[in-house]
C-alpha cells in the first residue's frame, strides 16, 4: 500500500471515530456548540481527504489520458472534473 493511500485510510479511520463519538455526544445530550464544533472538525477532515483523492485522481488518471495522447480519453477524464466540479457548486 502507498504512503498516499494508507495516510488516507488512517484519515477515514479517524473521521470514522470522530462520527462515533458525535453519537455519543448526542446520546449523552451533550452541549449543542460542543457536538456542532464536532461536526466542522469533520467537515473539515472530509474536504482534506477529497482533496486527497482528486489530486490522487488528477496525478494518475487525468495524466494518465494527457499522455496517452487519445483525445477521447482525455474529454471523458476531463469531463468527470468538470461534472464533479458542478456539482459541487450546486
Amino acid at each position: 500500500m502507498n504512503l498516499e493511500k494508507e495516510a488516507t485510510i488512517k484519515r477515514l479511520n479517524r473521521i470514522e471515530g470522530q462520527v462515533r463519538g458525535i453519537a455519543r455526544m448526542i446520546e449523552e445530550e451533550r452541549y449543542c456548540i460542543d457536538i456542532l464544533q464536532q461536526m466542522q472538525a469533520i467537515k473539515s477532515a472530509f474536504a482534506r481527504v477529497e482533496d486527497a483523492i482528486l489530486k490522487d485522481h488528477s496525478a494518475t488518471c487525468v495524466e494518465s489520458a494527457i499522455a496517452s495522447g487519445n483525445t477521447d480519453e482525455q474529454r471523458k477524464k476531463f469531463g468527470e472534473l468538470i461534472d464533479l466540479l458542478s456539482k459541487v457548486k450546486s
